[in-house]
């Protein structure tokens, strides 16, 4: 009875997880069908509330946003909107603050949680996975000799909880894994270990020196 309990458990708790997280997701997004007036919402319109729907309008905002700015006009209107943002004290801060956060994670060009490394926290000898954020900046900078870089610790079994931590750059073991797999043995707590491969040494036949003395072979 045990063996059969742990093995419905261990089909059925990751199903009903996923399950929670897309309705989580899902409904999150259907809060932008508020912005509709109420005659054109489908409660007034169908007379019954369509799960989803919400989500559909959500990526079609975010799709057609994307499309509006890329152009000309649009870049001018975007560049005059955030002016106009900066000049507001409190918005100004918060504003400016969130987007450099999401131009370095988002942009295709930033390296933002593109790696994934090995450190010593929190404390010599104790190993914990990181994802590196960048270097330090500022004032930070005149105070940190050598080479540094920025990293971000995440907790488990929550990674959106973390640690920001600014370490030399010989103490973070760069890995070959991608960040997928690094959240993921994250999350589980260890459980889910990415597939391991022994990393061969590679010898150049051109430097190896032969120890054997050449007056032996005569």
């Amino acid at each position: 009875m045990r063996k059969y309990f742990i093995t419905g458990l261990l089909i059925l708790v990751p199903l009903a997880i996923t399950l929670w997280v897309l309705n989580l997701i899902i409904s999150t997004m259907d809060q932008s069908l508020l912005l509709l007036p109420e005659s054109w919402r489908p409660e007034a319109v169908f007379g019954f509330r369509i799960p989803g729907l919400g989500t559909i309008l959500t990526l079609m905002i975010i799709f057609l946003t994307g499309l509006a700015t890329r152009n000309f006009v649009g870049k001018h209107v975007v560049y005059a909107w955030e002016l106009f943002l900066t000049r507001i004290p409190v918005v100004s801060t918060i504003y400016t603050s969130v987007k450099q956060v999401s131009d370095t994670l988002f942009s295709s060009s930033g390296n933002a949680f593109r790696k994934a490394v090995l450190v010593q926290y929190p404390r010599q000898g104790s190993w914990t996975i990181a994802f590196l954020t960048g270097v330090p900046g500022g004032d930070v900078r005149n105070h940190l000799r050598g080479d540094y870089v920025s990293i971000y610790v995440p907790t488990t079994p929550n990674p959106t909880s973390g640690f920001f931590l600014m370490v030399p750059r010989a103490e973070a073991i760069e890995l070959d894994m991608n960040v997928d797999e690094a959240l993921k043995y994250i999350v589980s707590m260890g459980v889910v270990s990415p597939e391991y491969f022994e990393k061969k040494l590679i010898i150049d036949p051109s430097k190896v020196v032969s120890l054997t003395d050449p007056a032996d072979h005569h």
